[in-house]
């Protein structure tokens, strides 16, 4: 792929990738690519542009402060005219086929997924409102001259005497329009807004989120991993990821996120009783199967089939 329009927003980089040969794979709302960042460097980010748009690809990536080398690799390559190696488009924050009305719930950078639902219902003719919630809110000049505008809700946290972003107010109605709640962002406002859904009458089923992290690694008591195919086993400590201590003991695992979001590291779970931190595994899913790059134990032995 070759780095189209490329500007820097903030702490924000929003940039086009276009096809160095041929056509772009087609790809529905709500989903991620790949960016292979070199030195085995991978990291998923959300494609923020219009699904309808065959041409581009577009992304936007923050700049965090508590990196561990993903984001501060796409700011420091990703230049107009460079080529980067991307994966397919994947998706694992599907929209909903449904009529009734959308409520998309965007914090900071989380707002990026939800850009490309908001392209793909207004392209369909279907009604929904984004709110999108930041301390510096970057994208604000984008979603105003969207053709969806009108759709769109600025809570711009760094206004003191502004009111502040009420999930309960703004999913009043939720019940009644047959709504679908779409939240991606900080963990603390997808809580709040899974919460007002679900005391405002909402089944599950109508509420999805996805965030771009998992809960930390450290704080929990150090257990033992065995291996059962090769028979190796390890004493993972308080503030070591299950990876990292099967990587000392020539077990390696293959990892992508790191962040338990992308499901690369998930393998099946033989036994013990997990400490799932991930964002990927369904309930049903984490009975049977663990995510080992962020992922603790509750028992002092944890078999998995590596």
């Amino acid at each position: 792929m070759r780095v189209g329009s490329c500007e820097l927003m903030g702490q924000v980089l929003y940039f086009d990738l276009l096809p160095l040969i041929g056509e772009l794979p087609a790809w529905n709302a709500g989903a991620h690519v790949d960016l292979l960042l070199g030195n085995g460097l991978i990291r998923q980010y959300s494609l923020c542009g219009d699904p309808a748009d065959g041409t581009r690809y577009r992304l936007a990536v923050l700049l965090d402060e508590n990196s561990r080398g993903g984001s501060r690799a796409v700011h420091q390559q990703v230049k107009s005219g460079a080529e980067l190696e991307i994966g397919a488009p994947r998706n694992l924050f599907p929209l909903a086929v449904s009529k009734g009305h959308s409520i998309f719930v965007g914090g900071g950078i989380g707002v990026t997924p939800l850009m490309a639902m908001a392209y793909d219902l207004w392209d369909h003719k279907r009604p929904f409102t984004l709110h999108y919630i930041a301390r510096d809110p970057v994208f604000a000049p984008i979603l105003q001259a969207a053709p969806f505008a009108s759709c769109v809700q600025i809570h711009d946290r760094s206004n003191r005497s502004a009111p502040r972003f009420d999930p309960s107010s703004a999913l009043r109605d939720a019940v009644v329009t047959g709504a679908h709640i779409y939240t991606c962002g900080p963990v603390a406002l997808m809580d709040a807004v899974e919460e007002s859904a679900r005391l405002a009458g909402l089944p599950d089923a109508q509420i999805h989120r996805e965030a771009f992290s998992a809960l930390p690694v450290s704080g929990g008591e150090c257990f033992e991993v065995l291996a059962a195919k090769s028979g190796v086993r390890v004493q993972v400590g308080a503030d070591e990821t299950i990876t990292a201590a099967l990587a000392r003991v020539g077990v390696k695992v293959t990892v992508s996120c790191e962040q338990g979001i992308c499901g690369t590291c998930v393998v099946d779970l033989l036994e013990g009783d997990p400490d799932h931190r991930d964002e990927y595994l369904t309930n049903d899913e984490r009975s049977e199967q663990i995510a080992l790059c962020c992922s603790r134990a509750k028992s002092p032995l944890l078999v998995v089939d590596l």
